[in-house]
């Protein structure tokens, strides 16, 4: 989902910058609410798992794509399904760019032996690329955001009404290696909500996180709310757009919330803003990161899913203090 949520400042751009241009977004259906927002961005649903299943399902997806007439193809994938499609519209002539996703220098700055540590292109500028090829003019330093939506009724039954900063909390990652052990933030919850001026929000999915997020509400008394499991996609990306910060993992729900321009503060356990990651126009001040000095394999991977020996708790060398403080500063 993070990877998807990454593209919506870049369309925000080509939209902006090209009024003329149409567009047809190819996406999995669940990911839809993302681009809600776009009035003038046609959805074409790849049913993977259904009629656009294997090389057969794909080549019917490329004939039934094949009828909008599209003048561009723009891959900002490039996996082995985007890679069986090109092939198909290179046989047609279409025009068809992939995106650069720069795996030699991942390789380099996540590998125990010789690490090259430096800050890579980010991957909001590699999607960007894909466009500039296609001939489109992509300046990421002016990007107007998305608008705020309006919380609806059924919202505000689970939030009340809006008197205090609210602060939204997404604790979990798909890797271990990502996630802010729940103890230390029960720790900064409890802290952030002692004067009853912030309201913390829970955002998760899948019914362990749900259960873990209510326990956590229930030790609270009606400063903290569980989300998770109670809205549909599109009411819980019309609340993030309404948070005062966001306090995320290095995970789908910062990249949701910076759409919006909301404040996103992320934890970094074995993962690290230098392979491109870090929500879009959030300064670097906002990713607290894990302590390097002592643990300098880091980023062990890309995705958090590489956890050598004695790495397991790196993501505790960030304090709960250093949290709450930074989320203070960010709403005042």
């Amino acid at each position: 989902m993070g990877d998807v949520a990454m593209l919506v400042p870049i369309l925000v751009k080509l939209i902006k910058s090209n009024p003329q241009v149409k567009i047809t977004l190819l996406t999995q259906g669940h990911f839809t609410p993302i681009f809600s927002s776009f009035s003038n961005i046609t959805i074409v649903e790849a049913d993977v798992k259904g009629k656009h299943k294997g090389f057969l399902g794909l080549y019917r997806l490329y004939r039934e794509l094949k009828l909008l007439n599209v003048n561009h193809i723009a891959d900002v994938h490039n996996v082995l399904r985007s890679n069986i499609l090109k092939l198909f519209f290179k046989i047609n002539g279409t025009p068809f760019v992939q995106i650069d996703k720069g795996r030699k220098e991942k390789a380099a700055l996540t590998r125990a032996t010789n690490k090259v540590f430096r800050q890579l292109k980010t991957t909001h500028q590699r999607y960007a690329d894909v466009f500039e090829k296609l001939g489109f003019k992509m300046n990421l330093n002016k990007v107007e955001l998305l608008e705020n939506n309006e919380l609806s009724s059924s919202i505000k039954i689970i939030t009340g009404e809006k008197k205090q900063h609210w602060i939204g909390i997404a604790p979990f990652a798909a890797h271990e290696g990502k996630m802010y052990p729940l103890e230390l933030m029960k720790e900064v919850i409890s802290a952030l909500v002692k004067d009853k001026k912030q309201k913390v929000l829970l955002f998760g999915g899948g019914k362990s996180e749900v259960d873990k997020l209510i326990n956590i509400e229930s030790r609270f008394d009606g400063e903290v709310v569980n989300c998770a499991g109670k809205l549909s996609f599109q009411e819980e990306l019309n609340l993030i757009s309404n948070l005062d910060v966001m306090l995320s993992m290095d995970s789908g729900n910062g990249h949701l919330a910076a759409n919006y321009g909301v404040p996103v503060i992320t934890l970094w356990g074995v993962t690290h803003p230098y392979a491109g990651f870090a929500p879009f126009g959030q300064p670097i001040e906002n990713a607290l990161l894990a302590d390097r000095e002592n643990y300098p394999l880091i980023p062990t991977s890309i995705y958090g899913n590489k956890v050598p020996e004695g790495y397991d708790n790196v993501i505790k060398t960030i304090l709960p203090d250093d949290v709450v403080q930074k989320i203070l500063e960010v709403i005042k």
